[in-house]
């Protein structure tokens, strides 16, 4: 199949075929014919499966008819990042119509925002808690939006967002087209979609899993080593960019400084920042002006990066789900990744939740020659830990990444990982 199979106004497939795509994506290849016949749409898909122009492409298709200048689609996200990288995507295709869309988020000023609304568009990409105060200044009437869309809503539970998004609906023609994404279906979600979807398509990607391209593995160490653990892997490790995730906001920052004085290209990222700075980040990041960005689970939410070759848990998630959005970050559109977690022994019952929603051990790592004092790291996480899989086959496999090698630091020269069993 080719995009010109969806026969998409011509304006939009000059946008289609500068952005370089030519074979939908299989959320693509599914989802775009329902939308563009007027169905509610349940969208269960892992990030990086091209979702997003599986929504784009078919509302600006409608728009190309009808009023203009009045909001009629009306697309919610978690986070500004996301939200800018959606109106950036509708501003590329739809560059050939007459069609306008604007990005509203908080952390910046309202004019710009308003003086958008006030000249006339017909997308809004928004953040619930702007999006409402847009609304409650009378700045924004939703009353014309045909069709909503709510994107990554698993994340905007996670966020403590639901009661916004409901506020927001109250605001809409309950005549629309509704579309719901997301990565994962916890009750609250799917409560919320049998409240807001009618009669709905179900479309899924794949089982709510990670990638099938991305492979794990489990290093073992004391809380007090995991900061010369990681410096160690960084070392001795060929790398392309390095997504490391943290806890909280504070380690981010610190934890970022520390790589930053042992040479490393690297930023962080984190919910005290100013919009511009998290801008200046994320931009640094996608260009390849940093290779490292460290980050907490929010701030790390909507990032497009495709060539991210490394996510490492500096701390282990909360939860599975919280696992899973992680290592979404790699192994992107087919490309592979590995995903790297540093457990302590606190974490074990974690560990085992994550291996049993993956439904197979974490590959157990040891970086050789690396001091880990009185600590084993082979006697930890047995007890729980689901057996292995007995056909070989089904056995993840190590991928050591790619892209440009970090020096090597005192003459070491890079030994392969230590594997055991467990």
């Amino acid at each position: 199949m080719k995009f010109e199979d969806f026969s998409f106004d011509p304006r939009i497939e000059v946008g289609i075929k500068a952005a370089g795509y030519e074979t939908p994506t299989p959320i693509q290849a599914e989802a775009i014919p329902i939308v563009l016949q007027g169905h509610d749409l349940l969208g269960l898909a892992q990030t990086g499966t091209g979702k997003t122009a599986a929504f784009l492409l078919p509302i600006l298709q409608r728009l190309t008819k009808g009023p203009l200048r009045q909001v009629r689609a009306l697309i919610v996200t978690p986070t500004r990042e996301l939200a800018e990288q959606i109106y950036q995507a509708s501003f590329d295709f739809g560059r050939k119509t007459r069609i306008r869309s604007t990005a509203i988020y908080g952390g910046v000023s309202k004019r710009p925002q308003e003086t958008a609304l006030h000249r006339g568009v017909e997308i809004v990409v928004a953040c619930p808690g702007r999006l409402l105060d847009l609304v409650g200044d009378g700045s924004i009437n939703l009353s014309q939006v045909e069709i909503l869309v709510l994107d990554e809503a698993d994340r905007m539970c996670d966020m403590g967002f639901l009661p916004d998004i409901r506020r927001i609906i109250k605001q809409l023609p309950t005549e629309r087209q509704t579309l719901f994404f997301s990565a994962t279906m916890p009750n609250d979600i799917r409560k919320l979609a049998d409240t807001i979807l009618n009669d709905p398509i179900t479309v899924q990607i794949g089982r709510i899993a990670p990638a099938k391209t991305v492979s794990h593995a489990l290093f073992p160490v004391p809380k007090t080593l995991r900061k010369k653990l990681l410096l160690a892997f960084l070392q001795r490790t060929a790398t392309g960019r390095v997504l490391v995730f943290t806890r909280t906001k504070r380690r981010a920052h610190t934890l970022a400084l520390d790589l930053a004085k042992r040479g490393y290209r690297v930023t962080s990222l984190q919910g005290n920042m100013r919009q511009s700075r998290r801008q200046q980040a994320i931009n640094g990041y996608r260009s390849g002006k940093y290779d490292i960005l460290v980050a907490t689970d929010i701030a790390a939410r909507g990032i497009d990066v495709t060539e991210i070759s490394h996510v490492i848990n500096f701390d282990i998630p909360d939860t599975v789900d919280a696992y899973t959005h992680r290592i979404g970050r790699t192994g992107r559109a087919e490309q592979t990744g590995e995903a790297i977690t540093f457990a302590i022994p606190d974490d074990a019952a974690m560990v085992h939740d994550i291996e049993k929603t993956l439904k197979t051990n974490l590959e157990r790592r040891r970086l050789p020659d690396f001091d880990y004092g009185d600590f084993d790291p082979e006697t930890q996480f047995q007890a729980k830990s689901p057996p292995r899989p007995k056909s070989k086959q089904n056995a993840p496999k190590a991928h050591r990444g790619s892209g440009h090698k970090r020096p090597h630091r005192g003459g070491s020269k890079r030994k392969p990982y230590r594997r055991f069993k467990d």
